[in-house]
């Protein structure tokens, strides 16, 4: 099932399909490839490659993707010093390394991206330890829908409760629904509801887990909580909508399809 979408005005429908068939928090097929189209505008390439640093490369020209949304027209690369990691960012944004955080393996990469404008995105961290799944009482458990999910090769390992790594955008329903976008391959919930949705790929042996998302866990907030920089909607049509609409996944779900990591 490539990038499914909720419909306006069938948003019923739409979400017993996706609670019933998304079993496992993510889709196992979302093949095909529509073109992403491009923003006007954009921003002149520079040449080079500076360790820890977002350089220029190729402007938008399409890829695979589950969605139409425009996307910058102008991308560059990020590349950690130690060349382990890289990945492509519309040209105004920015992407900055900062201190791994406590407990990750020896040479682990943490980096931030925001906007043009300072509005953090996501944060790539590698080198993450194992964590423990989140639990909580059968009656806590919180139903949740995925409303686009495209495969990304990347190095993972396998086992109970993952599948092949996919960049998602799931919902999380509460008082509102709460939404977030990530990597992951592990499931969410053999009946689609959950205590918790992880944007985390279980790594290779030795390497540690990582996670390349806006929030590291989705949860249902308490009304007297920040969600940010999880999304908030009140409606699935909202939900939708982001996805389906926005620049701002287009460019988000471009720029996390792109990631790489060497062995």
């Amino acid at each position: 099932m490539t990038g499914m979408t909720v419909s306006r005005g069938n948003r019923v429908a739409a979400v017993a399909v996706l609670a019933a068939a998304l079993l496992a928090g993510c889709s196992s097929a979302g093949k095909g490839a529509p073109v992403w189209t491009v923003e006007p505008g954009g921003g002149s390439a520079a040449p080079g490659a500076t360790p820890g640093t977002a350089t220029s490369s190729a402007t938008a020209s399409g890829g695979p993707s589950a969605k139409p949304g425009a996307t910058a027209s102008a991308w560059k690369v990020f590349t950690d010093p130690a060349k382990k990691i890289s990945f492509e960012l519309p040209q105004e944004w920015i992407a900055q390394s900062v201190e791994a955080d406590k407990g990750t393996l020896p040479g682990a990469v943490k980096v931030e991206v925001k906007d043009a404008a300072g509005t953090y995105l996501a944060t790539l961290r590698t080198g993450l330890p194992d964590a423990a799944p989140a639990t909580c009482a059968p009656a806590a458990r919180k139903s949740y829908v995925v409303v686009s999910s495209v495969p990304v090769e990347l190095p993972h390992s396998g086992g109970e409760g993952t599948i092949s790594p996919h960049v998602v955008f799931r919902v999380l329903q509460g008082y509102r629904f709460f939404g977030s976008y990530g990597i992951t391959n592990l499931v969410g919930g053999a009946d689609s509801k959950t205590c918790q949705l992880q944007n985390v790929v279980r790594g290779l042996e030795g390497k540690g887990n990582y996670s390349f998302s806006d929030v590291g866990s989705l949860k249902s907030f308490a009304p007297d909580e920040t969600v940010a920089p999880a999304k908030a909607f009140d409606t699935l049509d909202q939900a939708a909508d982001y996805v389906n609409g926005g620049s701002e996944f287009a460019n988000v779900q471009r720029m996390l399809m792109s990631l790489e990591i060497k062995n």
